[in-house]
């Protein structure tokens, strides 16, 4: 049964797995598309594109960006951008940056609590430029802390909690528009992390759309039947485009498989070609 998957993580942000091997799982899922969405990098997409043309895996270049409004964080997912735009790259390296910024903040706050971490140890662990949160919480694991990242977050790192330390976000509309300069579609990710919904969301979609917003991820791995009933009838309200996708990460979400989310997900190949079109637009516009 084939499906695409357009929100999964590597080791290149803050999944477990590498571009090679999360391809090869979606190979065994039946995925015939799908996009590496790392956090504020675009690192692994040469490594999926060598590992999709042998496995006859088509890649969606993609990336997702954190930005926030008032007290919701949302995350813009960017989607067939020119990867490789040096005003792209340039604005994920500052993002990256401000990461590396809050990093040491968060340790420190661990330190004062009694957990003997250090930050060279999360970047060694991580591998990768784009350390985050979960690097944190695998550290924390590693060195039994906790036992899982769900308690990592729960006992130290989420909002509200010890060692939670705000990180300087950029606006949504300014993700976008990085985005649509690059020559990509705009969806936003994971809708109820707006903290906002029923009349609310609209009121969220319609400003954004207006931002230049192109699509709803409408089909997610821990979205209720009536979640995406709801999602979908929005997006065809306001003419966006709809996507979906598993937002696999490995360790730090053991629930959630490539292609089939946790279990019952199935994101359509027709919703390939509008986002394609899209993006032919956007390159031209």
């Amino acid at each position: 049964m084939s499906r695409i998957d357009l929100h999964l993580h590597t080791t290149h942000s803050d999944g477990s797995l590498s571009p090679a091997e999360v391809l090869r799982l979606a190979h065994n899922a039946g995925v015939t598309a799908l996009a590496i969405t790392d956090h504020d990098i675009v690192s692994g997409i040469p490594d999926a594109i060598a590992a999709g043309a042998e496995l006859g895996i088509e890649i969606i270049p993609g990336v997702e960006i954190s930005s926030s409004i008032g007290k919701s964080e949302l995350h813009i997912l960017g989607y067939c951008m020119d990867w490789q735009s040096p005003d792209l790259l340039r604005r994920l390296a500052a993002l990256r940056v401000s990461r590396h910024t809050r990093n040491p903040q968060i340790i420190e706050r661990l330190r004062a609590l009694g957990l003997e971490v250090t930050y060279e140890e999360v970047r060694a662990l991580a591998g990768t430029d784009s350390v985050g949160r979960p690097h944190i919480a695998r550290l924390l694991i590693e060195k039994k802390y906790v036992s899982s990242a769900k308690d990592a977050f729960d006992r130290y790192l989420a909002e509200g909690r010890p060692a939670y330390v705000a990180r300087d976000l950029p606006l949504p509309a300014d993700a976008i528009a990085w985005i649509r300069a690059a020559g990509g579609v705009a969806v936003l990710a994971h809708p109820t992390w707006a903290k906002v919904s029923g009349e609310g969301l609209n009121t969220l979609l319609t400003a954004l759309k207006t931002d230049g917003l192109g699509g709803l991820e409408v089909h997610y791995s821990t979205h209720t039947k009536r979640q995406t009933t709801e999602y979908l009838d929005l997006a065809k309200r306001l003419d966006l485009l709809v996507t979906g996708g598993s937002d696999f990460h490995g360790l730090t979400k053991p629930d959630i498989e490539v292609g089939t989310g946790r279990g019952g997900l199935k994101v359509s190949e027709k919703l390939l070609a509008p986002l394609k079109k899209a993006a032919l637009h956007a390159h031209h516009s």
